[in-house]
């Protein structure tokens, strides 16, 4: 990516970012003005609202995603698990304007988010791996769920972490 792009992507996902901790609205116009680029440059490098908070969440979520890769199955399925969802949960506490922008704009195609499939991949494996039979795919869902932005913000990152324990303990045992 040339210098220019490159300068540009991080302006623009910065000033998103900015945007949605001050709780303002995170229009391509808005974006592109708080950036200092045209909103041609937004949208030519990510299409859409949508395009601009998937790729923020998948530069959020690059920590899990590299945990995800390098996992080399020494632990138990379960304790594999709990340590994903324990780290998911610090990420959405630290992203809810983030995570509830996304989950709105991307409310039509939730299932088919890039970050999500990952996630939801990984999930669906490990409870295959710790308890099998079970619905796998169905279970990594419901728990995936639990990471809802509004959600999120109403109990705290603390009795999210301790409640989505207990319920993937209760699921792998």
């Amino acid at each position: 990516m040339r210098s220019d792009a490159t300068r540009n992507r991080e302006a623009i996902l910065r000033a998103a970012e900015q945007l949605l901790a001050a709780g303002e609205s995170v229009s391509l116009d808005r974006v592109a003005e708080a950036a200092g680029v045209g909103k041609g440059t937004v949208f030519r490098r990510f299409g859409s609202r949508t395009g601009l908070f998937q790729e923020l969440l998948a530069e959020r979520a690059e920590r899990l995603a590299a945990r995800i890769a390098a996992e080399d199955g020494a632990l138990p399925a379960t304790e594999r698990l709990l340590g994903f969802l324990d780290e998911l949960a610090e990420l959405a506490g630290r992203n809810i304007a983030l995570f509830a922008a996304h989950e709105r704009a991307c409310a039509e195609d939730k299932y088919a988010d890039p970050t999500y499939l990952r996630w939801h991949a990984h999930v669906s494996r490990l409870i295959a791996e710790a308890r099998p039979g079970r619905d796998a795919d169905f279970l990594a869902h419901t728990i995936l769920g639990s990471f809802d932005g509004e959600l999120v913000r109403h109990l705290g990152v603390e009795r999210l972490k301790r409640s989505v324990r207990e319920l993937a303990v209760d699921l792998t045992s």
